[in-house]
């Protein structure tokens, strides 16, 4: 979706993005809570297995980074843009959306790896769900 900004006339492009920092917040909070909790909720499931759980926390760890470079990187940036007159944004707004694509790209990585080791994780060690008694 990125490079589709960059193939509209600047003023189309900063319109859409300033609507969409409006939009998305609380929808990408929750999606990045549930990627978190679930890996967690996998390795307490999998504690006795430990390369599962080791797999499943890893997962948790690769979305933690996520939230944070989402928090700490692409927020801040993201509180700027809601600010943006579309019609006049500040003089180094190209650089402002350098900076937040990279942070993108970072927390899409880490996102992607973390859902690639669930996976992973699940194909593997996947009879380990199963409901047991505690005994």
């Amino acid at each position: 979706m990125v490079p589709a900004f960059y193939d509209v006339p600047p003023a189309v492009h900063l319109v859409y993005r300033v609507q969409l920092m409006k939009y998305n917040s609380a929808s990408m909070q929750a999606i990045m809570v549930l990627g978190f909790v679930t890996p967690c909720w996998f390795a307490w499931l999998a504690r006795r297995q430990h390369n599962a759980r080791n797999l499943a926390l890893a997962a948790g760890l690769l979305a933690v980074t996520a939230l944070l470079v989402t928090r700490f990187g692409n927020v801040p940036v993201n509180v700027l843009i809601r600010s943006w007159n579309p019609a006049a944004p500040p003089a180094d707004w190209l650089e402002l959306l350098h900076r937040w694509n990279v942070f993108n790209v970072i927390r899409t990585l880490a996102g992607a790896a973390s859902f690639v080791t669930m996976i992973v994780c699940v194909l593997k060690y996947r009879g380990i769900t199963a409901v047991k008694p505690l005994v």
